[in-house]
């Protein structure tokens, strides 16, 4: 897996016009050489891969990274960076412009002397948009652990429950299912605080008659799933109901439509068109979806922005919503894979109106 990334990562370096790339975002380490540490720097020419890290992960990182040539820090990371870049004939260095701090290139520009540093932001992540077999299985488990952990907690949702508190024992059960962690800060918003899209659990007590919005997902294995559900919390009242129902249906056609040759904007307009039909239009203000892989944000884009075409092996969420400030709201939320055809489920947890 290493060697045909690396041998992309190549053709890259090829097309851009680069000697090489020096690689320190987390994400992409990992991706192009499997080494999972929270230190290190990857050094890539055409005819080297060189690994840089300190002394508590040398041993990890020449058992996870066998193509790599594992350098010890005996100096500054940069110096000998700077010593290799040199070493490799490296004349012309891409680096991740868009991860690298103003300082961090300040020393870069210290640091690589004679050599012409290139920003070139986007490269691994353009690897990275499509999933080849084991990271879409790998995806699938993230998504199954979320889904059972949904499953375990609903009896613990009715009046009384804190906010703070559901999203405990939601993290709880995904870490005894598997999960490393969580993908992101999980978000549990009741009452009229459904209505903030991004509404991180707080000391709220749930009360009767709430729509309760669960945003959440599993970090497994270096890959993120990410699914909402919204349930009701008593009887719901005709207009909870039917703001359920219009996302509902936004969020099933958007599943149903989605199909490698689309452009995410077209997606993204497939579900915004039902919600604005039905009035609501104003009251859905965020993109329809996102990439998920290593990070729970990636491309490619769902929404009105998305111009990139859909191809199999992308990973994206299909997440419509509606907020009314002061009332409530409602989003559904799956992950799903793209495939020669269409588009398969990785969340498969139900998405009827569920009613506690």
């Amino acid at each position: 897996m290493t060697v045909s990334r690396l041998a992309k990562l190549r053709s890259l370096l090829v097309e851009k016009q680069l000697d090489g790339v020096l690689i320190s975002r987390p994400e992409n380490r990992a991706y192009i050489s499997g080494f999972t540490g929270s230190s290190g720097w990857l050094l890539v020419s055409q005819e080297k891969a060189t690994l840089v890290t300190d002394f508590r992960y040398v041993e990890q990182a020449t058992n996870q990274s066998p193509h790599f040539e594992v350098q010890k820090l005996t100096t500054t990371a940069l110096a000998l960076l700077a010593e290799l870049a040199g070493a490799m004939a490296i004349g012309k260095l891409g680096f991740e412009g868009d991860f690298v701090t103003v300082d961090e290139f300040g020393q870069y520009q210290a640091h690589f002397t004679g050599r012409e540093l290139v920003a070139a932001s986007g490269l691994v992540e353009s690897l990275r948009l499509l999933k080849d077999e084991t990271e879409v299985e790998t995806m699938g488990k993230a998504a199954a652990i979320a889904d059972a952990a949904w499953s375990e907690i609903q009896s613990l949702i009715k009046p009384g429950a804190v906010e703070r508190d559901l999203a405990v024992e939601l993290e709880y059960r995904m870490k005894k299912l598997g999960a490393d962690g969580n993908a992101f800060d999980i978000i549990v918003a009741s009452g009229v605080r459904s209505s903030l899209p991004h509404g991180r659990a707080s000391e709220k007590v749930v009360e009767q008659g709430d729509l309760v919005t669960f945003d959440f997902g599993a970090l497994y294995k270096g890959y993120c799933s990410d699914m909402t559900r919204t349930v009701m919390v008593g009887e719901p009242s005709e207009k909870q109901r039917e703001i359920y129902e219009i996302v509902l249906e936004s969020q099933m056609r958007g599943v149903a439509a989605c199909k490698p040759g689309m452009t995410g904007k077209e997606l993204d307009e497939v579900c915004r068109a039902h919600i604005r039909e039905k009035g609501y239009g104003e009251m859905f203000g965020h993109g329809t979806g996102h990439g998920v892989g290593r990070q729970i944000h990636e491309g490619p884009s769902v929404s009105v922005r998305g111009e990139r075409l859909l191809e199999p092996g992308m990973v994206v969420t299909i997440e419509p919503g509606i907020y009314i400030p002061g009332w409530g709201g409602v989003r559904v939320e799956d992950t799903v894979v793209i495939t020669a055809t269409g588009c398969e489920r990785l969340t498969k947890s139900p998405k009827d109106l569920l009613i506690l």
